[in-house]
């Protein structure tokens, strides 16, 4: 028996935290933490260790299925089942055009480079219209406010941990996250030495989360936030608290943003956020007298019906009291593999380039809002959608009023899913396509590897041959195109690389995406320019150091004029979209006599979205899915712990177990999401403890989204509490 101990690192969210992989006779036996790590340090989360489920399950999809008239799935092979695509692909690009076509990116497509660039290349040859990605009910917010801020939606400050004296944290709950659009492996020692140190971490939630529990938790009224920053901001400009020399030096529309606080005195909102006047105006004191402080905001922060407006208040903080692209506040992205780069300079990564043709929302990075799939499906007309490919997702258990989404993907002329399992949307697949797990491809960081507070980099190969007939996601893209006769490299970004082209083809090589990344490895801050620079990185090297490289402590600062894309280099305060937002606020409605509470989501130590409820490791237990209430709403309701309650909104209805609790307080009610099985045949595990879906009572209509980034509304929904007899 031939036992082997593989490096490699996680790639379920963002901090990427290293693992030693035990394989015998090419089987993965367990996963464990890399004591050699430089940046986690021989700490893992439950999920990363748990992955080996994932790996082995025998309910994993491992060759490619196609459905039968009655629902069912029977086996076909690789060839007939790309033959039958291609030749329905191209049948519907003749009759309908490339606008009739769509793609659905889930969550795990941004930890893998290959896939999810190769799937972009093919659907921006095809001219697809419908591009869709879990970043709608996630971050497309926070893009859009970097894009308004600094002309690069790409550029996200992230929190200079090490270093802060003052963690200022909105919907954010990194104690069971792990840090969010934030790369920090160990950021519970990180939190803790903030403290340490004789610093401060305070957190604004509706709910007592883990983190709010270890450190000063700032209870605020569901979808509150932006009420909350403006008053604080408010406090800084009233008393005169701002860093004037880093506002004329950096920024401009400064003016604007003081008259757009103007009205919001923390006595004004007191009675919408539930955050006494005193208390904003110490916090303001006290973040804006530290001698660094850095406000960081994420999920929580970014999916209520201001989210753009309150991530783009968040860096106004920063940027007003001095704290920003300096040690101990916010810094800016900084990349390794410039994949960002190259996607802003091509306008890959834009906004409001398009507009959806169902509510008339501006596109983030070419995509559009998850919520209107079903309506894009349900309406005629040129561009109605037609074909859809999902890829690692799971939209009817992710995206709002789910109902009416499983409903519609039956309509569908075509639909094909990259996956490891039959799930709740991929059911109603023509075609569900066996995917590779992270642990069968090589693998270089991508998403938000640029948010790390030490600049680091590692890459890894595949610890496993891909299980079954699974094949690498990019090469069933480009398969697809071959037998289209279409060329992926004729279009967008990668026909600016045709030189390259040229030269790699003259040399009998294809251009494929570890080639691509390797070429931008070299060619980066960091890349050896192809033996220009002795020291500089390049394949050999990484592979060399398989634990990782640091390549500085410290992520730089004093670079606003370098990473700012606003002409004169200067963070734009002024934008007419966040006035027009203020605007808004003064008409927003919350709660009504009918729908006394509001809804919030919980995100769970060992759950991740809706995918991990498969793995028996992190279902042990008494696992259920639990709605947490406050004793006097409970009481109002007629229910106590235990019972089985039903929440009512105005788009739909869902029945599940009430915990009474003073998580949460008066008005707030707070629902696990990313349950709700029912997979058919699939995931047997998961079906058995299925919950409920709670986005049955979140709503989908094009009125009801967030009007900037087009993002769903998850938090802050209007419902009612009633008893179950």
């Amino acid at each position: 028996m031939a036992t082997e101990q593989k490096i490699t690192y996680c790639r379920i969210c963002e901090p990427l935290c290293g693992l030693i992989a035990t394989v015998e006779d090419g089987r993965l036996v367990n996963l464990r933490p890399d004591r050699d790590h430089p940046l986690s340090q021989g700490r893992a989360c439950p999920k990363g260790i748990a992955f080996a489920d994932v790996q082995n399950d025998p309910d994993r999809v491992l060759s490619p299925l196609r459905r039968q008239p009655d629902g069912s799935f029977t086996e076909v092979g690789w060839d007939e089942a790309l033959d039958d695509i291609a030749m329905r692909l191209r049948s519907i690009l003749d009759t309908h055009g490339g606008a009739s076509i769509g793609e659905y990116l889930g969550n795990p497509a941004a930890f893998g480079y290959a896939a999810s660039m190769w799937s972009g290349f093919f659907m921006k040859r095809i001219g697809a219209g419908h591009m869709y990605s879990a970043g709608s009910q996630d971050i497309n917010s926070r893009y859009v406010a970097s894009k308004l801020l600094y002309g690069a939606a790409t550029q996200i400050p992230f929190p200079d941990l090490p270093r802060t004296d003052f963690l200022f944290m909105l919907g954010a709950n990194p104690l069971v996250s792990h840090g969010s659009a934030l790369r920090v492996p160990r950021v519970k020692d990180d939190l803790a030495a903030i403290v340490r140190r004789g610093g401060r971490v305070v957190v604004v939630d509706p709910r007592r989360t883990e983190t709010a529990a270890a450190y000063e938790h700032l209870a605020v009224r569901p979808d509150s936030d932006a009420w909350l920053m403006l008053s604080i901001l408010h406090v800084v400009f009233a008393e005169q608290l701002e860093d004037r020399a880093a506002i004329t030096a950096h920024t401009t529309g400064i003016d604007t943003l003081r008259r757009l606080c103007d009205g919001f005195a923390p006595e004004d909102t007191e009675s919408r956020t539930g955050v006494p006047a005193r208390t904003v105006r110490a916090v303001a004191r006290d973040f804006a007298s530290a001698p660094t402080a850095v406000a960081y905001g994420r999920t929580g922060a970014c999916l209520g019906n201001h989210g753009t407006l309150v991530s783009f208040l968040i860096d106004a903080l920063n940027v007003v009291t001095g704290n920003l692209d300096r040690p101990g506040g916010a810094l800016m992205s900084h990349a390794v593999i410039p994949v960002e780069d190259m996607g802003e300079r091509t306008g890959a990564f834009g906004y409001n380039s398009k507009r959806s043709r169902i509510g008339n929302f501006p596109d983030v990075f070419g995509s559009f809002p998850a919520a209107l799939m079903a309506d894009e499906i349900n309406t005629p007309g040129h561009g109605q959608l037609r074909a859809l490919f999902v890829f690692a997702g799971n939209p009817v258990l992710s995206v709002p009023n789910s109902v009416a989404l499983d409903d519609a993907l039956g309509k569908l002329d075509l639909m094909v899913s990259l996956d490891l399992y039959i799930n709740e949307t991929n059911r109603h697949a023509d075609y569900v396509l066996p995917a590779t797990t992270f642990l069968e491809r090589d693998d270089m960081p991508m998403a938000y590897a640029a948010c790390c507070p030490t600049v680091f980099i590692q890459a890894t190969d595949a610890v496993l041959e891909p299980a079954g007939q699974a094949r690498p996601e990019w090469q069933v893209f480009e398969e697809l195109a071959a037998r289209m006769g279409l060329s992926m490299l004729a279009t967008g970004p990668i026909e600016r690389l045709n030189p390259v082209l040229c030269w790699l083809e003259r040399r009998g090589l294809r251009l494929t995406p570890q080639r691509m990344m390797n070429l931008l490895l070299r060619m980066g801050p960091y890349g050896d320019r192809f033996g220009l620079r002795r020291r500089g990185l390049n394949a050999r090297r990484l592979r060399e150091n398989p634990h990782g490289i640091v390549l500085a402590e410290h992520a730089p600062h004093g670079v606003l004029h370098e990473v700012v894309m606003h002409a004169g280099g200067k963070v734009r305060l002024d934008p007419a979209e966040i006035v027009g937002e203020v605007g808004r606020l003064g008409h927003a409605t919350t709660t009504s006599a009918q729908f006394p509470l509001l809804a919030i989501g919980i995100r769970e130590l060992r759950s991740q979205n809706s995918w991990m409820h498969n793995s028996p490791t992190l279902m042990k237990g008494n696992r259920k899915q639990r709605a947490r209430v406050s004793a006097s709403d409970a009481d109002a309701a007629g229910v106590h712990t235990g019972d089985i309650g039903r929440v009512v909104s105005a788009t739909g209805a869902v029945e599940l177990e009430i915990v009474v609790t003073d998580e949460v307080g008066p008005g707030t009610i707070a629902i696990p999401q990313g349950w709700g099985h029912r997979g058919g045949g699939g995931w047997q595990l998961a079906n058995a403890n299925p919950g409920i879906n709670v986005n049955e009572l979140t709503s989908s209509r094009p009125e009801d989204l967030e009007a900037l980034a087009g993002m769903s509304v998850l938090n802050g929904v209007a419902v009612r509490l009633e008893a179950v007899t």
